[in-house]
């Protein structure tokens, strides 16, 4: 290469670095798009809040709309004529506000204030739940079963759509706190409301739907725990919020002898440990010793010094409520719950729920005046 091309190449490189150097700017990419990312959150956090302080407000007209419509139409002796007025006020209020407003969702409206009629639960609630939350618990009849299911969507932040699944699968019915006296059950929500403690009775199911699981007619209970861990997560779902999986066929010696826990859990909320050992036949006496075996082995052994107690499920194919109730397995930690991996008609589901419900507060309403 000549001298002159040296010079010349030496001169087209410091143009080029000065072109650079006055013009665009090389940038860092990642640089970029992590700056971007962190100010795209902030507009995100803003726009929920937004929604939520917006969806809070509406909210809190609904039920003030709802309220004075029932203190000052429905509720002065006039039927027909509070029956009329609504219906030209909801005329009235669509052909300016729009139909969120007319006739039909002012009765909604009024239902609203009715079923809810504490402001200060309704304010407190709706920190969690949205609008198309309460139009899922207003038409809910049982006022105590509306409760449960508003003050679990408000712990376990559930969305619309998940708090139709629940009250489409019947968890309330389910649950070990639907088979307590009223009373108790009133005792046991406005504890929750007050102090967020969850105990086993909101927890705990029976029975369980496993249909997910797909089993054939004929299983063993290792294939059943198989499918249980090839769909973890829609047993998690099952289960209910705040389960998280810790082990499976956990091994526990004992005087030598080895025992295996089939599965075992941990719940937040509970801050406890909870073994489930899985049977394919009705549940046997038998079955509560070993359990609580197990129960007394994790206790000293695998519970953290911030832990409570371990509790334990036996979920098998069936039982003898009779055989449960004397075992008194409630007060050991002891929870029986059937599955089902073949769901019956919604009908025949809840009748059989229904009955379950009234047996069981009928035993221990016939305990608590024996003890008396």
């Amino acid at each position: 290469m000549t001298k002159s091309g040296s010079k010349k190449d030496a001169s087209l490189r410091r143009r080029s670095t000065t072109s650079v150097a006055q013009g665009a700017i090389l940038l860092d990419d990642a640089e970029v798009a992590s700056f971007a990312g962190e100010l795209g959150k902030m507009i995100d956090a803003a726009r929920t809040q937004l929604a939520i302080t917006a969806n809070a407000a509406l909210t809190t007209l609904y039920w003030q709309l709802g309220h004075r419509v029932r203190v000052d139409i429905l509720e002065g002796g006039r039927a027909e004529y509070g029956a009329q007025m609504v219906t030209a006020v909801g005329r009235h209020l669509e052909s300016r506000y729009g139909r969120g407003f007319g006739e039909k969702n002012l009765r909604r409206m009024v239902q609203f204030a009715e079923v809810f009629p504490d402001v200060e639960i309704v304010a407190a609630l709706m920190r969690q739940l949205g609008w198309t939350h309460f139009t899922l618990l207003i038409p809910l009849k049982e006022p105590l079963k509306r409760e449960f299911y508003a003050e679990m969507c408000r712990m376990e932040g559930w969305s619309t759509r998940e708090l139709r699944q629940k009250i489409d699968g019947m968890l309330y019915e389910r649950t070990a706190l639907s088979k307590k006296p009223e009373e108790l059950i009133r005792q046991e929500l406005a504890s929750l409301r007050q102090t967020g403690k969850v105990t086993p009775a909101l927890v705990f199911q029976d029975p369980y739907m496993l249909d997910f699981l797909e089993l054939a007619d004929t299983y063993s209970e290792k294939d059943l725990e198989s499918a249980i861990l090839r769909e973890i997560e829609r047993f998690l779902l099952e289960l209910g919020v705040g389960f998280t999986f810790v082990e499976r066929q956990k091994r526990i010696v004992v005087d030598g002898d080895d025992y295996y826990v089939d599965l075992v859990f941990f719940h937040r909320r509970m801050r406890r440990l909870v073994a489930i050992e899985l049977k394919i036949g009705d549940f046997k006496p038998a079955d509560s010793g070993q359990m609580e075996l197990y129960l007394r082995w994790l206790d000293r052994n695998d519970r953290q010094p911030s832990e409570d107690a371990p509790l334990g499920i036996i979920l098998c194919a069936g039982k003898k409520r009779e055989t449960v109730e004397y075992l008194d397995l409630d007060a050991r930690g002891i929870h029986v719950a059937e599955y089902m991996t073949e769901l019956p008609p919604r009908e025949v589901l809840a009748d059989r729920l229904h009955r379950a419900i009234e047996a069981a507060r009928n035993r221990l309403f016939s305990t608590t005046r024996a003890q008396k």
